[in-house]
């Protein structure tokens, strides 16, 4: 890092506490504790296949958590850069004035209302589809829960460094007993079970490309919805709504633009690895996608070329109706959207 901004570095990881102190406690205590062991070993430099000490861990948890406490009701800080100050969601600008010292910031809104900033290493940018993406190497600031990859407006942004920390607790999870499964044929094909840490290189670059193309579905989704969507979204006060609207809407992206790109390019291991993260939700909607997974493996793509089309058409119309059910009823939406998750029709 440049010295002379370490000021701003020290900026963001504090405005990262104090998101954190706001929403640590929305996760389950399974999800809190991984993501806890993930963030000590990105603060402490722990390297991949190393193991930390329980009893390090637990130290540390006491006192990020004590941290958190004094941080709950402190406003967000400015950013120093460049001799001015930068309110923290003025990521286009701060990222005009990062680009010649090769670093790149991000700031922005995850679900539920929680903030997510990061500061890390500008390895490339590029231009596709009339979109800026913007690929982040090393971080030197970031929160608790690390998206490998957003979009906010027309810059992808994708984070090199979380994707790899997410995809190796995969590979973690599933060494502890080896199901089989898709994830099981992905980790399989790109080689984890011969040098996990060269697999992981090459894991890293493929499905940080069908990250991007899911990002670019949703640039996609985005124009055919309209900005009424988003203002949907931020004015749900429940979880259940916002959590069947991101499933419909991230199940029309996958199926406008990452899918049939991977279908047409052959990408048979990205393919596995996008059907071992299809569930929850999302599958539950959409079953007649699940249900392709076998038939492909078997070579029938044709099964997977026509639940794909289908999608395209059906979660566009369930995506359009949420809109029409939220203009009509405003906050009354809310339980209807929800209740589309068990609607016969909803589901494909």
């Amino acid at each position: 890092m440049i010295r002379r901004l370490d000021g701003l570095v020290e900026a963001v990881q504090t405005n990262c506490h104090i998101a954190d102190a706001r929403h640590a406690g929305d996760l389950t205590l399974c999800t809190y504790l991984l993501a806890m062991r993930e963030f000590y070993r990105w603060e402490h430099g722990t390297a991949f296949a190393e193991q930390p000490a329980r009893a390090e861990i637990g130290a540390w948890i006491a006192e990020r958590e004590a941290l958190w406490e004094s941080l709950a009701d402190a406003d967000f800080l400015p950013l120093p850069l460049e001799g001015s100050q930068f309110g923290p969601f003025d990521s286009t600008v701060i990222n005009e004035a990062l680009a010649p010292h090769g670093l790149v910031y991000g700031a922005g809104v995850a679900h539920f209302g929680k903030p997510q900033f990061f500061l890390g290493e500008l390895k490339r940018r590029e231009e596709r589809n009339g979109l800026r993406i913007l690929v982040a190497g090393c971080e030197y600031a970031r929160n608790l829960a690390a998206a490998p990859a957003t979009l906010l407006d027309t810059t992808i942004q994708l984070r090199q460094e979380s994707l790899r920390r997410w995809l190796w607790e995969k590979f973690e999870g599933w060494g502890v007993k080896k199901p089989g499964g898709a994830l099981h044929a992905a980790l399989l094909a790109y080689g984890f079970d011969l040098d996990p840490e060269a697999a992981l290189a090459r894991m890293a670059d493929a499905e940080g490309e069908t990250m991007i193309l899911h990002e670019l579905g949703e640039f996609e989704a985005g124009q055919l919805l309209g900005g009424e969507w988003q203002a949907m979204c931020a004015g749900f006060t429940g979880r259940r709504a916002e959590l069947v609207a991101r499933a419909l809407r991230d199940n029309l992206a996958d199926c406008l633009v990452t899918l049939p790109t991977l279908l047409d390019r052959g990408a048979a291991r990205s393919i596995h690895f996008w059907f071992s993260n299809f569930d929850g939700i999302r599958r539950e909607l959409f079953p007649r996608l699940a249900d392709t997974y076998a038939a492909w493996c078997e070579g029938n793509q044709g099964a997977f070329a026509a639940a794909i089309a289908a999608g395209r058409e059906h979660w566009l119309d369930r995506c359009v109706l949420a809109l029409s059910l939220h203009r009509d009823r405003g906050a009354g939406a809310e339980s209807p959207i929800a209740g589309l998750l068990d609607a016969a029709d909803a589901r494909l």
